[in-house]
């Protein structure tokens, strides 16, 4: 008889996450935190002496969201600091991968960020129109990051992410700085907005 493929990660807090099948009281805050802060963004091809997290990337995203947003209940804001949790365990796929590897990729994700969601007193689906509001600040990122970080002209982020209301970036930055910082900022904002719930 054949040997199953072991579908888990053993993270760092002890928990044994099975990809597969991910059950909320597998999941904590700590080892996302840990992993996202790991975790570069544009696959490490930025400018700067440290990568650009997916932590770092989702504090902004929950910036631009509230800024998109101002009387989203805390529950919405905490959905968009954890848009792209999953990523602590299946990495950052640029969007030309994630279309190359297919419909599983995405089936792996929905499985990761319900169980996430659950974990952490949202529901296992998000309704579409927070979706569509994260996502749209999550574009305005992405404009910024390319423009500042990544090497792309403005003409060029704005064909790919469209041009972002210059009032959303008011006063933000990428910032790039040592993981362990990025880590303790995105576990602390995770804490604020529980308690906001």
């Amino acid at each position: 008889m054949a040997q199953q493929s072991r579908a888990w990660q053993r993270m760092l807090s002890g928990r044994r996450l099975d990809l597969l099948d991910p059950t909320p009281v597998d999941i904590e805050i700590e080892d996302i935190a840990h992993g996202l802060a790991f975790v570069a963004r544009w696959n490490g091809q930025t400018r700067g002496d440290f990568a650009y997290s997916v932590a770092e990337h989702s504090l902004l995203v929950e910036t631009i969201y509230g800024r998109m947003n101002p009387k989203a209940p805390p529950k919405w804001r905490l959905a968009a600091l954890l848009h792209d949790a999953p990523e602590y365990v299946i990495g950052d796929m640029i969007s030309p991968v994630k279309a190359a590897v297919g419909p599983e990729y995405g089936a792996l994700d929905d499985r990761l960020m319900s169980a996430i969601h659950i974990r952490f007193g949202l529901p296992a689906a998000l309704p579409k129109s927070v979706k569509q509001q994260i996502k749209r600040a999550d574009k305005v990122s992405a404009w910024m990051e390319a423009t500042q970080i990544a090497g792309f002209s403005e003409a060029e982020a704005s064909k790919f992410f469209g041009r972002p209301n210059p009032d959303l970036m008011e006063g933000l930055s990428i910032v790039l700085r040592p993981p362990v910082d990025t880590r303790n900022d995105f576990t602390a904002r995770h804490l604020d907005l529980l308690g906001a719930l």
